[in-house]
């Protein structure tokens, strides 16, 4: 399971990387469906782009140590997921968008909590397993244990 819960954040986090960036590089131009804005406008949605650029990043630095980074892991992801209720507010004052931001309030409602109970159980079967080769938890084991 965390090889698997690897590779799903590995690949998500490149979302948020690729879409910062050229949010920060070309704007609100680019946006699926979007239209001319104002300049504070512009200005506002480049600002926040680095923080969607950042949470890629940040996404990707736990990769490697996915089962270590709890508390980093519910902080960033929980936070995507109450960004998708910013994005119900937007239904309900603004209407309904693209469907691709369709699709991120989907992954943001309902893949975020899967990525964190997910998250949780790779954290706990690591320290069980951990817990296990220091003798810790129940399992009998008559002989040295093999650091192979």
């Amino acid at each position: 399971m965390r090889r698997g819960l690897q590779i799903v954040v590995a690949v998500l986090a490149f979302i948020p990387i690729g879409t910062g960036l050229t949010d920060v590089l070309l704007g609100p131009s680019m946006i699926l469906g979007g239209g001319e804005v104002t300049p504070s406008v512009d200005s506002a949605f480049r600002f926040n782009a680095v923080f969607w650029f950042a949470a890629g990043v940040a996404a990707l630095w736990m990769v490697p140590r996915i089962e270590r980074v709890t508390t980093e892991f519910r902080l960033l992801f929980g936070l995507i997921f109450l960004g998708g209720f910013a994005r119900l507010l937007s239904v309900a004052v603004a209407g309904w968008p693209h469907p691709v931001f369709v699709g991120a309030l989907v992954l943001e409602l309902v893949g975020m909590p899967l990525l964190i109970l997910a998250q949780g159980r790779v954290a706990r079967s690591a320290a069980d397993a951990a817990a296990g080769a220091a003798g810790g938890t129940g399992g009998a084991s008559g002989g040295a244990v093999s650091a192979g």
